[in-house]
């Protein structure tokens, strides 16, 4: 009798195929799980890990793993305590060394460079490195001349290639001198990040020049400006042609004013326009935009009035044929068709995503033409437009069906949670990720659009009139653009009645589910409830893994709220949510005592959490609200005793400080694996002796913490 034959198993793959699909993996527990398989699995596991960060203590810094020779990029800006200096350990020098021996193949680095002699002991390490990014929340030190800390770094690497300030507290007059000062690396520079939300006023016009001049050879460029032309020596037309002149080869641009980063939010009900214009003409734009004809992603957050560009856009579109990603913001005149001619933005066509923010004259036949000639967006956001309505969304909407899956919405009159909802039908079954505002008192009557009414009532207002006459009006019905002899499913009629293809109040499904929504942003005012979510149009998300929700405004303004909780509660709807961000950074209040009749931030921190535990949350990141008279954002115990509810959690961050015995409290989660406190703002607080955030205090959480027995 013949013996039986063994099945063939995936180890009989050759092992340069099974390597290929071990590192094809990318999820991190996934490839810790790859690596419990067997011995071989374990060896090819180690061996194709590229990237890796250390999230361990600076004092267990010496059993740093030695199986990851092949890793290329390494990050220890995470290292705990956070924010404290790879020097504050008890032998710097050992342990520096242990780790060029650990990761021997670097060519990438993160790190936090709190202090000049952090910056010489890791960079030291490795000279052969070619991306470095340095990590800074702290405030800047004092040295003896401007750019010191980055001249220490281009002496010791030589072969950067990549520099990323993005998130290095420093002065602008730093970079100049550093760049200047090292011709050999500054000129082998390809990519340089200076978008840092730190600076006060953002690099001026001749600082743009010596930079782009120091490295001619840049491929990304990205700087916070300053564009106020109020300012002596602010970026105008002379910086920009200076920017296409000294560096031809870029493909990424991204300039940037520093008011744009604060994440401040604009008022719905301004007009767009600012009281000045920016110091950029037409014309200038023109010889930039011929002048970088390998760009593939532009953004220009002016913040001042750049009017009638659309010329200039038209010649974006024609000298930068990669082009596909453009972000504008208070550029106006972008998009104003005559007729059924396309103009302006809409002759970008190859864009694929497409961010427009504060156009004061943006109407709904605009927004049309954008979606008729940029037929290619997945993503697109709209930012401060208070002149478009849920007709002119909902028909780009249904004109990019086949294509828009990510969209953002913000900031914009006529557009509340309900309105959005409502436009965004005829891509429900479609779209991936979308941010919208938690306005609930806007019902459509405010919009001059009622949702629940026929518009053949004899009455047709003066925009319709002139969708017609212009044209426009066969773009509603055509399936796809330039053939309007073909009806569209999800078609909207602006003389016809809200009723579609048989299904009432504007959902063509017959259900409002949003099959492929996996993330959701939210944002909301301080004091409102998000119990209404669901009802505007939100109700069934069966695959929403995500959600972020900021809460912004000023709390000492407002009393006691007449609900007792914020409603997280209403998110068990969500069956498969997993990872969150609740972010009230924004929510500023009284830290200490409180006047009468009002709440302190304990007390709001309590409102906005009670109900988390319900939710079945595996990350958290939470930034507690603040008191910007004393710069504190502290985890409360009301707080601490609401998240220690959430029992399944795993990764929990808390972007502020916390006291050891709050800390304690989170013992209490039977899963939790990694925590860690994170001061991560502008000026994170230099006091290390207080009781949040003693290096000591943390240690012992930590030490408790990893002494605990974890299931899996």
């Amino acid at each position: 009798m013949a013996a039986p034959t063994s099945g063939t198993t995936l180890n009989d793959l050759p092992d340069v195929i099974l390597s290929n699909i071990i590192a094809a993996v990318l999820d991190v527990r996934g490839r810790n799980s790859a690596a419990l398989v067997c011995t071989k699995w374990y060896a090819l596991e180690r061996a194709t890990r590229s990237s890796i960060t250390l999230r361990g203590n600076l004092r267990d810094l010496f059993m740093v793993p030695t199986c990851f020779r092949s890793v290329s990029h390494l990050d220890l800006s995470l290292l705990s305590p956070w924010g404290h200096p790879l020097t504050s350990a008890s032998d710097p020098a050992l342990i520096a060394h242990l780790l060029r021996l650990a990761f021997p193949s670097l060519t990438s680095l993160t790190f936090y460079a709190r202090n000049p002699s952090t910056i010489q002991l890791v960079a030291s390490q490795w000279h052969n490195v070619e991306h470095l990014k340095l990590v800074r929340w702290h405030q800047r030190p004092q040295v003896a001349t401007a750019g010191d800390e980055l001249k220490i770094l281009f002496s010791e690497c030589g072969k950067l290639n990549s520099l990323d300030l993005s998130a290095f507290y420093c002065w602008t007059d730093d970079v100049p001198p550093a760049l200047e000062s090292c011709p050999s690396v500054s000129s082998n520079l390809t990519r340089l990040n200076l978008l840092n939300p730190s600076f006060s006023e953002g690099f001026k016009s001749d600082e743009i020049k010596s930079i782009t001049k120091a490295c001619p050879n840049l491929k990304e460029f990205r700087a916070a400006c300053m564009f106020d032309p109020r300012y002596m020596g602010s970026v105008g037309d002379e910086a920009l042609v200076s920017v296409s002149v000294n560096c031809p080869k870029l493909s990424i641009l991204h300039l940037a004013d520093t008011s744009a980063l604060s994440n401040t939010r604009d008022d719905p009900a301004h007009d767009g326009f600012t009281q000045e214009d920016a110091k950029i003409n037409v014309a200038t734009l023109i010889e930039v935009f011929s002048g970088l004809p390998l760009l593939e992603e532009l953004v220009l957050d002016v913040c001042n009035n750049v009017r009638e560009s659309g010329p200039a856009l038209e010649v974006l579109g024609s000298k930068c044929p990669k082009l596909r990603s453009l972000k504008l913001c208070q550029f106006h005149g972008i998009s104003l068709p005559i007729e059924s001619k396309l103009d302006g933005i809409a002759l970008c066509q190859g864009l694929e995503s497409l961010s427009i923010r504060n156009v004061g004259d943006l109407t709904d036949m605009g927004l049309i033409a954008i979606g008729r000639g940029c037929c290619r967006l997945s993503v697109f956001e709209v930012h401060g437009c208070k002149n478009i309505t849920v007709r002119g969304m909902r028909t780009l909407a249904s004109l990019l069906r086949k294509t828009l899956i990510n969209v953002r919405i913000s900031c914009c009159k006529n557009l509340g949670a309900e309105q959005s909802l409502k436009a965004l039908e005829p891509i429900q079954d479609r779209i991936e990720s979308l941010h919208i505002d938690c306005i609930w008192d806007n019902d459509g009557t405010e919009i001059g659009f009622d949702l629940s009414d026929s518009f053949d009532q004899g009455e047709v207002s003066k925009d319709e009139n002139h969708f017609k006459s212009s044209g426009f009006n066969d773009y509603y019905d055509a399936a796809a653009i330039g053939n309007p002899s073909k009806k569209c499913k999800y078609s909207y009629d602006l003389n016809s009645s809200y009723e579609l293809n048989g299904y009432e109040n504007g959902n063509v499904y017959g259900e409002r589910t949003w099959e492929r929504l996996k993330y959701l942003s939210l944002w909301i005012a301080v004091g409102q409830l998000l119990n209404p979510l669901a009802n505007a149009g939100l109700e069934n998300c069966p695959n929403l893994e995500e959600i972020r929700i900021k809460i912004e405004g000023d709390c000492r303004e407002l009393p006691k709220p007449s609900e007792r909780e914020f409603g997280l509660s209403n998110l068990v709807n969500y069956p498969r949510l997993s990872k969150m961000h609740l972010d009230c950074g924004e929510t500023i209040g009284y830290a200490h005592t409180a006047p009468s009749g009002q709440m302190d931030l304990s007390l709001w921190e309590r409102f906005y959490l009670i109900g988390i535990g319900h939710l079945s949350l595996r990350e958290l990141d939470y930034w507690p609200p603040q008191d910007r008279d004393v710069n504190q954002r502290s985890l409360s115990l009301p707080a601490a005793g609401l998240l220690q509810e959430c029992f399944g959690l795993r990764k929990l961050f808390i972007h502020g400080t916390a006291h050891e015995h709050f800390m304690m409290f989170l013992l209490r989660i039977p899963e939790l694996r990694d925590v860690q406190l994170r001061e991560d703002y502008y000026p994170a607080p230099e006091n290390d002796m207080s009781t949040e955030m003693r290096s000591d205090s943390c240690s012992r959480f930590e030490a408790a913490l990893n002494r605990r027995q974890i299931s899996d």
